[in-house]
C-alpha cells in the first residue's frame, strides 16, 4: 500500500552538499550564510530587507514587537489559519479580533475587517491561505484610511503574486515560514520582509535578545562591547539552516511550477463532481502550498483515505474555536460562521513537488470513489 502525505520536503544532493560545506566552515550560526539567505529571499520578492529567524511563529512575534503592539491594542486576524497567526498578538499582550472569511476562497473578507475596526485597532494580519494572496488592494485601502499597520502572513505564499506584485512586497511586513512542508525548507525557519529600515532594525535587535550587535559583528569590528536595549528573544536561525535555504531558493521556481501543474490536474479531474476546490481569483498567481477541497462527507473520506495510504489533512480548525481562545477570550461558535461551516467540509489533498503523476492519479481516483 502506498503512503502519500499531504506535504513533504524535497531535498537533493545539492542541498546536502551545501549543508555539509557549512558544517566544515568557521560559522555554524550568526555567520555569512544567514545574510546570504536573507538577501536571496528579499531579492526574489523585490524587497529591501529580510530578517531570518528560527521559525515562522518567531517571525510573527517579531513583527508584532516591531509594531509596538501591547496591552489594549487590537489586531484583526482571520480565523482560518494556524493558531500562530493570532497567538503572536497575545504574546505582546494585545487582543486578536477575528474577522470572518469569504465563502469561495476562505481568505479574510475586507468587508468583515472593516466592521471590526475600532479606536483600539492597531494592525491587520491577513493570511494568504493555501498560497492564494488576499485582496491586498482593499486591505491596504482600509489600513491607510484608519492608519493601521498591514502585515501579511505569507507562510503559505512564497512565490505567489497579487496583480503582478509578489507576496513579500505588498504589506508593511510579510512573514514567511520554511517548515519542511512549505515551498522552501530549512528544517525550521522563518523570515520577515520589509522595505522599512526602522522596522528592519527593530526586528534584528528583537531576534538577538534585544542586543544591538551579534557575535560575528563584534568579531569583525574587534570590539567586545554590547548593550541590551530591548527585551528580546533568542530567535536566531543557524548558518546550517540558512545554507539549506540558499540552496532551496535556487529551486523555488521549479517547485512552484510543479505545484501549479499538480493543481491544474486536480482542477481538471474534479470539475463537475462532488469534490469542490476553493475559488481562485483571476488577479493572483497562486503558490499552492495547499490544495484544499470541500466535501459533504469530509470526515468519512478522511478516514477512508488513510486506510488507502493517503494521508490528507484538515487546515484548519478555526482559531477562535480552540479551547484556549474560548476559555481565555470568550470566543466560540457563531463568531465567524463562514469559517465554521467550511471547517466541517475542508480537506487538504497531497501537494508537494515530489508527488508523481501516478501517485496523484491514485489520489484523484480514490477521492472520487469516496466523495
Amino acid at each position: 500500500m502506498p503512503k502519500i502525505p499531504y506535504g513533504r520536503q524535497h531535498i537533493d544532493e545539492d542541498d546536502i552538499r551545501a549543508v555539509a560545506e557549512t558544517l566544515r566552515s568557521d560559522f555554524l550560526t550568526t555567520g555569512p550564510k544567514v545574510g546570504e539567505f536573507e538577501q536571496a529571499v528579499a531579492n526574489f520578492c523585490n524587497v529591501q530587507h529580510g530578517v531570518a529567524v528560527c521559525n515562522g511563529t518567531a517571525a510573527l512575534h517579531a513583527a508584532m514587537f516591531a509594531l509596538g503592539i501591547g496591552s489594549g491594542d487590537e489586531v484583526i486576524v482571520p480565523p482560518m489559519t494556524f493558531a500562530a497567526s493570532a497567538n503572536c498578538v497575545l504574546y505582546m499582550g494585545g487582543t486578536p479580533v477575528f474577522a470572518d472569511v469569504q465563502e469561495g476562497s476562505l481568505l479574510i473578507d475586507p468587508a468583515k475587517v472593516k466592521e471590526k475596526i475600532t479606536s483600539n485597532t492597531k494592525a491587520i494580519i491577513a493570511v494568504d491561505y493555501t498560497g492564494q494572496p488576499c485582496n491586498w488592494e482593499a486591505l491596504r485601502s482600509l489600513a491607510d484610511k484608519h492608519n493601521l499597520a498591514l502585515v501579511a502572513d505569507g507562510c503559505h505564499a512564497l512565490g505567489a503574486s497579487y496583480k503582478d506584485r509578489k507576496v513579500g512586497s505588498i504589506a508593511d511586513m510579510t512573514v514567511f515560514s520554511f517548515h519542511p512542508v512549505k515551498h522552501v525548507a530549512t528544517g525550521e525557519g522563518g523570515m520577515i520582509l520589509t522595505d522599512d529600515a526602522e522596522l528592519d532594525a527593530k526586528l534584528r535587535t528583537f531576534r538577538n535578545h534585544g542586543i544591538t550587535t551579534d557575535a560575528r559583528t563584534r568579531e569583525e569590528s574587534g570590539a567586545w562591547f554590547y548593550e541590551m536595549v530591548e527585551l528580546g528573544y533568542n530567535y536566531r536561525i543557524t548558518d546550517i539552516q540558512a545554507a539549506l535555504g540558499v540552496s532551496q531558493m535556487a529551486k523555488l521556481p521549479a517547485f512552484l511550477e510543479r505545484r501549479r501543474e499538480i493543481a491544474k490536474r486536480y482542477d481538471k479531474s474534479f470539475a463537475g463532481t462532488n469534490v469542490i476546490p476553493l475559488a481562485v481569483s483571476e488577479e493572483v498567481e497562486h503558490a499552492y502550498h495547499l490544495y484544499v477541497v470541500r466535501l459533504a462527507n469530509r470526515d468519512e473520506v478522511y478516514t477512508m483515505l488513510r486506510d488507502a495510504g493517503i494521508f490528507a489533512q484538515v487546515h484548519y480548525i478555526p482559531v477562535h474555536l480552540h479551547p484556549y481562545y474560548q476559555e481565555k477570550l470568550g470566543t466560540g461558535e457563531g463568531l465567524c460562521p463562514i469559517a465554521e461551516a467550511a471547517y466541517k467540509e475542508i480537506l487538504s489533498l497531497p501537494m508537494y513537488p515530489g508527488l508523481t503523476d501516478q501517485e496523484q492519479d491514485y489520489v484523484i481516483k480514490t477521492v472520487l470513489e469516496l466523495a
